[in-house]
């Protein structure tokens, strides 16, 4: 894969999370809408590597990890981020908010996610004043 895939997989499981939200499956929409925030990480970190293609498996780095803390160390972000945070308290709020996700919330039982904890959660990805996805965007 490379950059402009992963944009497009970014855009796509955000897609898929704001559906599934209007049709009440809040679990599978926290899921999807971490893993927009996870690929556009990884277009992050496609960007810095030779024809913005995605590093192989066999790397000392950590590109294959779904942890959305050390994507954000490995596309070299987390000290930009953390000037933002500063100037920024949405964004601050919001990466806080993002941040918990893990990939393992796809085995959580049916009802772990509450529509108003999802909704703040998609917010906190999507929103103009200081979504996290839509700060990855102006850097991807």
């Amino acid at each position: 894969m490379n950059r402009a895939d992963y944009q497009e997989l970014a855009e796509l499981r955000l897609a898929e999370a704001e559906c599934l939200f209007r049709n009440g499956m809040f679990d599978g929409a926290y899921h999807l809408g971490g893993y927009a925030v996870e690929a556009a990480l990884k277009a992050c970190i496609a960007k810095t590597v030779n024809q913005h293609d995605f590093p192989p498996r066999n790397t000392q780095r950590d590109y294959y990890t779904h942890d959305l803390e050390v994507l954000l160390k490995t596309a070299a972000l987390d000290i930009m981020i953390a000037d933002d945070r500063k100037a920024n308290a949405t964004l601050n709020r919001y990466w806080k908010i993002v941040k918990r996700w893990k990939e393992d919330s796809r085995y959580k039982p049916r009802g772990s996610k509450s529509q108003g904890i999802v909704r703040e959660f998609l917010l906190a990805i999507t929103d103009a004043s200081g979504g996290v996805l839509t700060w990855i965007k102006k850097r991807w």
